[in-house]
């Protein structure tokens, strides 16, 4: 009994013994239990070098203070070159670059960041640059050549330079020199991006223009020519350079008849009367431009009866609706040239219309051949001339998302001035600068370095060369006031100009495109007539278009350089500058045609 009181009072014992060191020891713990705390973020990998598209998971490892890696998952988010999941998948953009720390895993106001190199894809196209290009004879250009991806990345380029459609030679680092034959050579400069142009080489072209050189010479013709007494003869002159291009004779040459002669006279056209007195040589027929002249010589001799008529030209060919002047060359049986007296011209074989007295024959609007239909009568006498009609060309190019601009330049619109107005878009790329709107107005949308913009400009480049490279049917002067002009492609030497009226004459289908390799500068009026609309012509200039003040003008200008409307202006067209501004003046109206 007294051993089990015993025991009692020992486990007593022991459990107050535990119990006090048990609160003991809790007086020392803290009162706050510690709290693990983000310290740290560190985003992996990083740099990390990635292609268009391409995908990479990146990951992120949070720390507290102590370094210990905490079970936390942050949120992502991407600055710029890619887009990113909510698990850290991250998928490279289309723009080649290096893009610091664009990566973000972020827990509240703490971050980590990673860097993203997005490299360029494989060569896709090649751009050629300037083009197209306008050179003097012997002038040389360098040219570059610029390689992107798919993604319109830039890449490196080795590139392999030719020339395939003449016009000059071009170095290994790209230099052209342009050659002594003028002309138009579309898509003669070509870029290749491997040693060897061939299967699995991508290629460019650029076109070049190259102009004529001063006048040098001037060739009379014919030279020599028979003539009967009293007879008329027209001369005409060509004019050509050093290299012997032909060039525009400025100023017009001036028709003159050796001092001393037998009697000869000769019009301020070339049309020479012979005098009644015979003799080999008798008169020197010559034409003078400045200090440079040709000259031929007229050998007068006795003539006999009329007995053939020469029409010329034979066959002639015209766009329907067009004029061509005919002339009729009366010959003896020895073949001298003799008077046509009282000659008349008719139509006998349909196709159009002819003056009786001139010669000046206007085409139909049925296209078709028509055989010895220009009859020249003197007398009992007559000569004929075939005629061969064709449709104008009815379709002009395509303006693309051009065709809605009134405006459309490469590096900035200005505008001097109110009441200045523009009745359609106006755009702007690679540039974006506008100024002047207000006080003046653009009716339609602007669009400014964007991808609207830039389609348009890429459309408008398209017809610019699509332009360049059609084929001139006439060789115009470089003044184009006081002249009527049929449908048809028509290519200047240098550069154009208007002083005065310049009149377009054709249906209402008919295309018109006025070439100047250089500069269009004008001081007067385009005037359309015989149903010609506005939007089917086309001013295609090699460099600058300055519209002179109170221009009253109608057409599409489309210019590699700059387009400037002074002041009062008025323009049924459009404005379409590939590089360069458009400037307005004060008072200028646009509206599309």
């Amino acid at each position: 009994m007294r051993g089990r009181a015993q025991s009692h009072i020992t486990l007593r014992v022991l459990g107050a013994m535990v119990a006090t060191a048990f609160f003991a020891a809790c007086e020392h713990l803290p009162t706050d239990a510690p709290v693990a705390v983000p310290a740290s973020i560190v985003v992996s990998p990083t740099p990390i070098t990635l292609a268009p598209g391409a995908g990479q998971l990146f990951t992120a490892v949070v720390r507290d203070g102590f370094g210990n890696v905490l079970s936390v998952l942050p949120n992502w988010s991407v600055s710029t070159g890619g887009s990113i999941s909510g698990a850290g998948q991250f998928t490279a953009g289309a723009v080649a670059g290096t893009y610091t720390n664009t990566v973000t895993a972020s827990v509240g106001s703490l971050a980590g960041t990673a860097t993203v190199i997005v490299t360029a894809g494989s060569l896709a196209s090649i751009t050629i640059s300037p083009n197209p290009q306008v050179l003097a004879i012997g002038g040389s250009q360098l040219f570059t050549a610029t390689a992107r991806d798919a993604n319109g990345n830039v890449i490196a380029l080795s590139p392999t330079w030719s020339v395939v459609a003449a016009g000059g030679s071009i170095s290994a680092g790209g230099l052209f020199t342009a050659g002594t034959t003028a002309g138009l050579y579309a898509n003669t400069v070509k870029v290749c991006s491997t040693p060897i142009c061939g299967a699995g080489s991508i290629s460019a072209f650029a076109t070049v223009t190259v102009n004529a050189g001063v006048l040098a010479t001037i060739t009379v013709t014919p030279n020599p020519v028979n003539v009967g007494t009293s007879a008329t003869q027209q001369f005409t002159a060509v004019g050509q350079d050093a290299s012997g291009n032909i060039v525009p004779i400025l100023p017009a040459p001036v028709w003159t008849v050796r001092a001393g002669n037998a009697g000869g006279t000769i019009l301020s056209s070339g049309g020479y009367t012979a005098p009644a007195l015979v003799g080999s040589g008798i008169d020197t027929v010559r034409a003078t431009s400045g200090a440079v002249f040709g000259s031929a010589r007229v050998n007068v001799q006795a003539s006999g009866a009329l007995v053939s008529i020469a029409v010329t030209p034979n066959p002639a060919d015209i766009i329907t609706g067009a004029t061509q002047q005919f002339i009729a060359t009366g010959f003896d049986a020895a073949g001298i040239i003799v008077p046509t007296p009282g000659l008349v011209w008719s139509v006998v074989a349909g196709g159009g219309a002819i003056n009786s007295g001139t010669g000046l024959f206007t085409a139909g609007l049925v296209a078709g051949t028509f055989p010895n239909t220009v009859r020249a009568t003197s007398g009992l006498i007559s000569g004929y001339a075939s005629v061969n009609e064709t449709l104008p060309l009815a379709v002009g190019p395509s303006l693309g998302a051009a065709a809605t601009h009134g405006i459309l330049a490469g590096s900035a619109v200005t505008c001097a001035g109110a009441p200045g107005v523009i009745n359609a878009d106006a755009s702007v790329y690679p540039g974006s600068a506008l100024s002047g709107f207000p006080p003046c107005t653009i009716t339609g949308a602007t669009n400014l370095a964007n991808p609207f913009a830039q389609t348009a400009q890429g459309d408008l480049t398209i017809a610019y060369l699509a332009i360049a490279s059609m084929p001139c049917g006439a060789t115009i002067t470089a003044n184009l006031g006081g002249t009527t002009l049929a449908p048809g492609v028509y290519c200047s030497l240098s550069s154009v100009g208007v002083t005065g009226v310049v009149t377009l004459n054709g249906p209402a289908n008919a295309v018109f495109v006025i070439r100047a390799p250089t500069t269009l500068t004008t001081a007067g009026s385009v005037v359309l007539s015989g149903g010609a609309q506005a939007k089917n012509v086309y001013w295609w200039v090699g460099s600058s278009a300055t519209l002179g003040t109170n221009s009253i003008w109608q057409g599409n200008i489309l210019a590699l350089t700059s387009i400037t409307l002074v002041d009062n202006v008025s323009l049924t067209g459009r404005a379409l500058a590939r590089n360069g501004a458009v400037a307005l003046g004060t008072n200028d109206v646009i509206t599309l045609p």
